[in-house]
This record gives C-alpha cells, sequence and structure tokens, in this order.
C-alpha cells in the first residue's frame, strides 16, 4: 500500500494535515520528527514526505532527506525552516496570522487551474527573503514576497499558509495536485480496502486462537466488534458491561444487535455495585476514578469465567497513539477513561483493529460493513456515563430524570433535522433545586442543556438552536420528565469551557 509521511516538528496542524490527506484517498502516517531520519524515511518507503510544525525551534530536518529523489512539502513554519536549509534566507517578520489574499502562480504545478488571487489562513513570524538556489516564487501576500516557492526538477515544495486548513479556499485541492500529480498517489486508501485489509491480517494473526474484547457499546468498540467477528467469527467474545448509567435503551439496543451477529456476547448488568461504590460521591474526578476502577474490577471477573484467551482487543484509534505519545510500540495503552486495562487477564497479546483510523473514518468503515446509524452515529459519550453529568450525588432518581430528559432532547434535535450538523449535544442535571409557580411547593430540579458545533473538539462555539426548538424542548422536558422545573441553555464556547461541564 501506497503511503504519505507527515514528520511533526512539535507543531499543532499534524493531525488535520493527515486527516485532509486521508480525505483524498491516499493512506498516511504521522511520525516525530526526531524518531525519522533520513535512513528510517527510506526503509518506511514513503511516495511522499510532508513537513509539519517549526523545524527551527523544534526537532530539526534531517537534510538528507531532500537527496532521497522522495516529493518533499514543508508547511506553515517548516515552509520557512525548509528554505533556509536548502540555501535561501530568512528573517524574522510581522505576525501574519488568519485569512489573507494570496497571489498565485498560474504555471506553478499546486495551483494550476486556480484563480490568480485567493484566501489562504496564515500563521508565521518569518519571511524567506531570498530563495534557495534553482527554487522559483509560486506565491505571494501584501506583506509576504515569497508565500510559497517549488523546484519541480527535485519535487521540492514549500508554502507559509495552511492548505488543510478550512479558511484556505481549495487547499484540500492543492494538497490533491501534491499527491496525486507530484507523489503519483493511486488514491486506494477507500473504505472497501481497508476492510479486506484488516480482515486479512486479522486471520494471519489471530488464526485459529481466541480473541476477547470489552465492548463499551461506542462508536470505537462497536466497530472493533463487528471487523473482528467478520474477521474470526466464534472465537471472539465480546463482554459488555452495562454500569447503569447509560442512555435511555442504549444497554437494550447493544444486546439487541451484537447478540445476533458471529461472536460470544456477554451482558453484564452491574448497575447496582456501581451505584453502591457512587453513593455519597461529589467530587467529578472521584466519580471518573471510582467508575473506572469497578469497571476494570467486574470485567476482570467476567474474563476469568471466560477462561485463557490469546488475544485482548481494543477499539484503540489514531489519535489516542498521537495523542497519548506512545510512539509506534506494541504497548498496551493507559484507557482515558477506564484509567488502566485489567492486569490480571490471562492473554498473550493486544489486537488493535483500528489503530490506524481517525473518528471520522472509523464511522465511515462501521456504514461501510452496513452497521446501523444508532452505533455508528452515536454522540460522543464519556466512559462513566451519566454519572458525570448528573452534578452532585448520583442516585437512581437522578439518573432516571436524567435519561428521560437527555432522550427528550436528542429526539427533538432528530426531528428538526439538526442533529448531524451538531457536534455534541446532551442534557446536564444541576443540583440546583428550584420550585415551581403556583400551588406546588416541592423543590425540583434545574436541567441544562448543552449543544456545540465544532470541527475537531479543541475548540467549540455553543450551537446557535431557534428560538421556536428551544421552547419547545422546555415545554416538552417540564411537562413530562417529573422532577425538573426549570430548563437552561448553557451558552459557553469552548475556552473557556469545556465541552462536558465535569
Amino acid at each position: 500500500m501506497q503511503k504519505v509521511l507527515i514528520l511533526n516538528h512539535g507543531g499543532q496542524y499534524d493531525q488535520l494535515i493527515a486527516r485532509r490527506v486521508r480525505e483524498c484517498h491516499v493512506f498516511c502516517e504521522v511520525r516525530p520528527a526526531s524518531e525519522m531520519d533520513a535512513d528510517k524515511i527510506r526503509s518506511f518507503q514513503p511516495i511522499g514526505i510532508i513537513l509539519s510544525g517549526d523545524p527551527l525551534e523544534g526537532t530539526a530536518i534531517d537534510p538528507r532527506i531532500f537527496e532521497l529523489g522522495i516529493p518533499v512539502l514543508g508547511i506553515g513554519k517548516a515552509c520557512t525552516a525548509m528554505a533556509a536549509l536548502l540555501g535561501g534566507s530568512v528573517a524574522p517578520s510581522k505576525q501574519a496570522y488568519g485569512r489573507t489574499l494570496t497571489n498565485l502562480s498560474e504555471n506553478a504545478v499546486l495551483f494550476a487551474g486556480f484563480p490568480p488571487v485567493t484566501i489562504s489562513w496564515m500563521d508565521h513570524d518569518r519571511q524567506i527573503t531570498a530563495l534557495p538556489p534553482d527554487f522559483v516564487a509560486t506565491a505571494r501576500t501584501a506583506d509576504c514576497p515569497i508565500a510559497a516557492f517549488s523546484c519541480p526538477e527535485r519535487s521540492l515544495y514549500g508554502m507559509q499558509f495552511h492548505p488543510e486548513a478550512a479558511h484556505t479556499e481549495g487547499g484540500t485541492q492543492i494538497l490533491k495536485r501534491f499527491l496525486k500529480d507530484v507523489c503519483g498517489a493511486n488514491e486506494e486508501w477507500q473504505m472497501e480496502n481497508v476492510i479486506s485489509w484488516a480482515i486479512s491480517d486479522i486471520r494471519h494473526r489471530v488464526g485459529s486462537r481466541r480473541v476477547l474484547l470489552a465492548l463499551s457499546g461506542g462508536v470505537d468498540s462497536s466497530v472493533a466488534a463487528a471487523l473482528l467477528s467478520r474477521a474470526v467469527g466464534s472465537q471472539l467474545t465480546c463482554i459488555f458491561v452495562d454500569h447503569g448509567m447509560l442512555r435511555k435503551d442504549e444497554g437494550d439496543q447493544v444486546e439487541a444487535f451484537f447478540s445476533r451477529m458471529d461472536l460470544h456476547f456477554v451482558r453484564v448488568n452491574a448497575s447496582e455495585r456501581f451505584l453502591a461504590r457512587l453513593d455519597g460521591i461529589t467530587d467529578p474526578g472521584e466519580k471518573r476514578r471510582i467508575v473506572g476502577e469497578e469497571f476494570v474490577r467486574v470485567f476482570e471477573e467476567e474474563a476469568k469465567k471466560v477462561g485463557a484467551v490469546d488475544f485482548l482487543a481494543q477499539g484503540t484509534i489514531y489519535p489516542d497513539i498521537l495523542e497519548n505519545g506512545q510512539g509506534y510500540a506494541d504497548v498496551i495503552k493507559s484507557h482515558r477513561e477506564i484509567g488502566s486495562l485489567p492486569d490480571h487477564i490471562d492473554f498473550k497479546e493486544l489486537i488493535e483493529p483500528l489503530r490506524l483510523l481517525f473518528k471520522d473514518e472509523v464511522r465511515q468503515l462501521g456504514r461501510t460493513m452496513g452497521l446501523p446509524e444508532f452505533l455508528v452515529g452515536r454522540q460522543p459519550f464519556p466512559g462513566p456515563g451519566l454519572a458525570i453529568r448528573i452534578i452532585g450525588n448520583i442516585t437512581p432518581e437522578k439518573i432516571s430524570i436524567l435519561r428521560d430528559a437527555d432522550h427528550i432532547f436528542a429526539s427533538e434535535l432528530e426531528k428538526a433535522h439538526m442533529h448531524d450538523h451538531i457536534g455534541q449535544y446532551f442534557a446536564v442535571l444541576t443540583d440546583t433545586e428550584l420550585r415551581r409557580s403556583g400551588k406546588d411547593t416541592h423543590a425540583e430540579y434545574c436541567l441544562a442543556l448543552r449543544a456545540v458545533t465544532t470541527d475537531d473538539f479543541s475548540t467549540a462555539k455553543w450551537a446557535r438552536l431557534p428560538y421556536e426548538l428551544l421552547d419547545r424542548l422546555s415545554s416538552l422536558i417540564i411537562k413530562e420528565v417529573p422532577g425538573i422545573s426549570r430548563v437552561v441553555y448553557d451558552i459557553t464556547s469552548k475556552p473557556p469551557a469545556t465541552i462536558e461541564w465535569e
């Protein structure tokens, strides 16, 4: 399979670049520049190299990579570092950040057919004052006379603006030009191919041995279970620990679907255990710790009943690997929600069939395999579930109240055809008790609704829901959910707030 190497020199755009390359149906991997010198790059055998980050402040570029005969594209601050390393001159300049009018050369390979003036996303504080020998300028802005350059004879290119940014007009097309016209990519990264490759790899590794998977019912573990089932069938055992704090009907939906698949499905109803451990606990960090610890205990107990297995499977995805800084060793990752994986389960190897996929690719793969939308389109949901969407002490009554209110919120967004346009939405049961107007004097809870729009979940804006929809939600929830007397809508973006409340 063809692959592109993205060398990260400490920047923040590497994952976004990788996602855009994958959208062009070309496989790529992000590697820290500190781990990849020219010799390792040659062994990796990429069809192209993309430089990201700031090599002048982070890990330096190995100059030998420009002599490998592999096309190279430097983006953003990596562009100026590349120019300096190849014999050009670079000097400090006025900080450039944001949408910028950019003049493109129509003779440039990467910009052929583009309008002569376009909008690009700039982010730099240095500029190229003199080009390396045999290079030509291919773009400029009012403040940046050399905003892009190239040497087609050596397949070396650089641009100070960011084609991966959504604000750069035609940015994905620019990347596609580099990938297809310069690197010769054949666009083989298609989900049908990914499924075929994954199944072949799983069957080769597993053979006739047994696999154990902790199935949460979330997108990642569900898609991993379906892929493993297709590859090894009844050799797979899935343990679904229901801690009693899932969304409305979620546990039954997971059981109904996976019980029909070619695998061994075990559901553990452990709600009483979790509630007993959480009784009187109000600190959100402590809630997370307790739920994670109890999850591991329950899973270990059930795994012992299964007996010895050869493989422990996880729904690890690519951002887990990149964000946890684990490099590329085949190690057991620390799960962010459950604290750590069980230490006392008898298994020989770890298998992670989704470890090279981004979240959107996992959803796409699930849909390609025919998984229902209630599984692959699920909203992000914290491992401790509703435990951290209930402020204060957790009780069965509060769980029931929040579950019903959250279901109404989700159902009304779907009816209004707005759920696909919102990154995340959910309800929070606050610990504020208020009284209804009129004769009823008993106190009831205040419910908060949260909905945000986001591209990458690192930042988010509160969703501008129509007043009519908010009015209907408030009326329905107060009318149909006993225990709620007031509904509020959270209009705080991230930053300064987090998406979840706790």
